[in-house]
C-alpha cells in the first residue's frame, strides 16, 4: 500500500513477450495488484506472465483482439472490482519508468486530482530522447486535444496515467474508444464529467520498440475521436 491506499497497476499487452517480464519485475513493491490484460497475443506473452512468481499478478485474456483502449477498460474493471483506490496504467513495453509511479499516483491518493496524466514533453530530456516524428506528432495531437476537450493538458498521448476510484465511477468506460485514440477519448469524457486532470512530468523512455500507431490512424481514428470530443464539449457548453 501507499499512504494507506490500495494501488493497482493495469498492464495492457499485445505481443509483448520480449519485454513483459522486465515490465512486471520493475513494478514497485507498494503496488498491491497487477492486472495484465493480454489482448489476444499471438506470441508467448501469456506464458511469460504465468511463469512469474508474483502473487500480485493477475492475467486476464481477451479471446479476440479488441484494442488497447478495450484492454485498459477491462483492467480497470478488474482492478477497481478488487478494491483498488487508484489504478495506474503502465505499458508492457518497459517504456514507463517505475520510479515515476509514486509521483503519478500521489495527487490522486491525496485528492488533489481525479486523473493524473504523465507528461513526457515537459521533461528536460524530451527533445533528445524522443524520436522526432513522435515528438512533433505528440505536440500536434496535444494541441488538437486541448481544442476538442478544453483541458489544459501538455502530453495528451502519454499512456502513463492514474485514475481514482470515484473518477472511474463517473466515467462510462464501457463505451470508451477501444483502439488508438483511447487517451483522447478518455480525456474528453473526463472533461464532460468535470474531473480534475493533472499533468505529472515523467521520463521519456525509447529504445528499439516500434510505435503501434500507423499512418492510417492519423486519418481515421484520431480525427473521429477528436471530432467526437469537440461535439461533446459544444453540447455541454450549449446545455
Amino acid at each position: 500500500m501507499l499512504e494507506g491506499a490500495r494501488v493497482a497497476v493495469v498492464v495492457p499487452a499485445h505481443n509483448e513477450a520480449r519485454l513483459i517480464r522486465k515490465t512486471l519485475c520493475g513494478i514497485p513493491a507498494f503496488v498491491d495488484h497487477v492486472v495484465v490484460v493480454d489482448d489476444a497475443s499471438e506470441d508467448d506473452t501469456a506464458q511469460r506472465v504465468r511463469a512469474l512468481d508474483d502473487p500480485r499478478v493477475e492475467l486476464v485474456r481477451h479471446r479476440d483482439n479488441r484494442g488497447v483502449g478495450a484492454a485498459i477498460a477491462t483492467g480497470y474493471s478488474r482492478a477497481f472490482g478488487a478494491g483498488a483506490d487508484v489504478a495506474a496504467v503502465m505499458a508492457a513495453d518497459a517504456q514507463m519508468h517505475p520510479d515515476d509511479l509514486t509521483a503519478l499516483v500521489r495527487p490522486v491518493l491525496r485528492a488533489e486530482a481525479d486523473y493524473a496524466k504523465g507528461d513526457r514533453l515537459s521533461h528536460p530530456e524530451a527533445i533528445s530522447a524522443m524520436p522526432l516524428g513522435r515528438l512533433v506528432g505528440n505536440h500536434v495531437l496535444t494541441r488538437l486535444t486541448r481544442l476538442a476537450t478544453g483541458l489544459d493538458v501538455t502530453d495528451s498521448q502519454c499512456g502513463y496515467t492514474a485514475l481514482g476510484r470515484s473518477a472511474y465511477g463517473a466515467l462510462r468506460l464501457r463505451w470508451v474508444w477501444p483502439r488508438y485514440g483511447y487517451p483522447n477519448d478518455l480525456l474528453s469524457r473526463a472533461a464532460v464529467a468535470k474531473l480534475r486532470v493533472r499533468d505529472v512530468v515523467v521520463r521519456p523512455i525509447y529504445a528499439d520498440e516500434r510505435s503501434g500507431i500507423r499512418p492510417h490512424h492519423l486519418v481515421t481514428s484520431f480525427p473521429a475521436v477528436l471530432a467526437l470530443g469537440l461535439f461533446r464539449r459544444v453540447r455541454q457548453l450549449a446545455a
